[in-house]
């Protein structure tokens, strides 16, 4: 079990400095929302986004942070010409990004970003020594070794933002040094629970993005969808809590009210509930070791008179199993496990597969690409490109 975070090196009330990386996205306007609602408490230092230069500017307006990054460089020039007379700095490009979090004045990442293009930002972060609030699943699914070992070296906390993470954290608040018997994590089913393989089949990307409880981008409503998410969850629980996978369970709650819960070795459990709004775990990280006052709406036990729990269909949702494998195989199979889901989601998005074929292009990368037992990062960028080309060899163009 990981030792007790020390983020109360740091006092929020006097204006923690946060960058967020990935501003544009569901996870970053909520944030943002979060900052609005604690006026004092946060500085905006680094604003960042991948396409959205009209978003961008708008935040950076309104924030005034020292800089702001937008990853497509064909956008730069934009950003640039509406920030300058502001005194905003403004740069363009994946470098750029991973550059501006080891400015001064940060005391706080936020990860936003969505999939594999959040690790080289996150580990240039955690070697200058900036705490992390982590909703970026991919990096630990990836590289969850060498993160969690480079956070441990420098003395930095990694914050869950993912709302099933966020619980066991709060869970194990005062807990840290009783044994664990196991995870408990959530899953809502998505908004195919119930359904077969046949019923799947012809399953639109409009019908896909109707998740029942949580607003959130494409590609992760896609993943909860095939409970690909969840299996991410999992391997990112392993890195975060030191827990291994035989002591991590999945359990379906349509409600999504209980968010995770932990079971000690005596049978207690302590679950962690709420409604379902992502702006509760992105405070409780970036105010970290305090809870802050806010004005999110409450749960009342008399409007959920009845929750439900049951197993998932690792059957017809098969991406939840490979996810287990691939946690099981170690190595290189994370990485590449990753890497294919996110050509495999695209692809389902572009009409390229049906919904359930992205199972089988990921299957399919993680049979293909040789295993590597210990890679380095190095070695694990490269595997990303080599996952990415087997997995596309299973897309039908468009």
């Amino acid at each position: 079990m990981e030792s007790v975070p020390h983020s109360d090196t740091f006092d929020p009330g006097e204006g923690r400095g946060i960058a967020i990386l990935g501003s544009t996205g569901s996870i970053g306007t909520q944030a943002l929302d979060v900052v609005r609602a604690q006026p004092g408490r946060f500085r905006v230092e680094v604003l960042t986004a991948g396409r959205n230069a009209d978003l961008l500017i708008a935040q950076a307006l309104e924030f005034k942070p020292n800089a702001v990054a937008i990853a497509d460089a064909s956008q730069g020039q934009k950003v640039r010409d509406a920030l300058w007379e502001h005194d905003i700095k403004a740069y363009s490009g994946q470098d750029a990004i991973a550059q501006l979090v080891e400015m001064d004045g940060i005391d706080i990442v936020l990860t936003a970003l969505v999939g594999f293009a959040g690790l080289r930002p996150t580990m240039n972060a955690i070697a200058a020594g900036k705490h992390i609030a982590l909703a970026n699943k991919e990096t630990l699914v990836v590289a969850g070794g060498p993160v969690m070992e480079a956070a441990r070296q420098k003395g930095v906390d990694i914050l869950p933002v993912d709302s099933e993470h966020s619980a066991i954290f709060q869970c194990l608040a005062g807990e840290f040094h009783n044994p664990i018997e196991k995870l408990i994590l959530t899953a809502s089913g998505g908004p195919f629970r119930g359904r077969n393989r046949d019923e799947l089949a012809t399953v639109t990307r409009e019908q896909a993005l109707k998740h029942p409880n949580w607003d959130m981008g494409a590609k992760i409503t896609i993943d909860s969808a095939s409970l690909m998410n969840k299996g991410l969850e999992v391997i990112e629980a392993r890195w975060l809590f030191d827990i291994p996978a035989e002591r991590i369970e999945v359990v379906v709650h349509p409600q999504s009210i209980v968010h995770s819960g932990v079971q000690f070795e005596d049978g207690s459990i302590k679950v962690q509930m709420g409604l379902p709004d992502m702006k509760l775990p992105i405070q409780y990280a970036l105010g970290y070791p305090q809870r802050l006052a806010n004005s999110f709406p409450r749960f009342s036990f008399t409007d959920y008179p009845s929750l439900s729990f049951e197993q998932p269909d690792l059957t017809t949702f098969r991406n939840l199993q490979l996810a287990y494998d691939a946690l099981a195989a170690g190595g290189s199979a994370p990485c590449v496990l990753n890497a294919a889901n996110e050509i495999a989601v695209a692809a389902f998005l572009q009409g390229e597969v049906g919904f359930l074929e992205m199972s089988d292009v990921v299957e399919h990368a993680l049979s293909s690409v040789e295993h590597v037992a210990q890679p380095d990062l190095e070695a694990l960028f490269g595997l990303d490109t080599l996952a990415r080309e087997a997995a596309r060899s299973r897309v039908r163009p468009s």
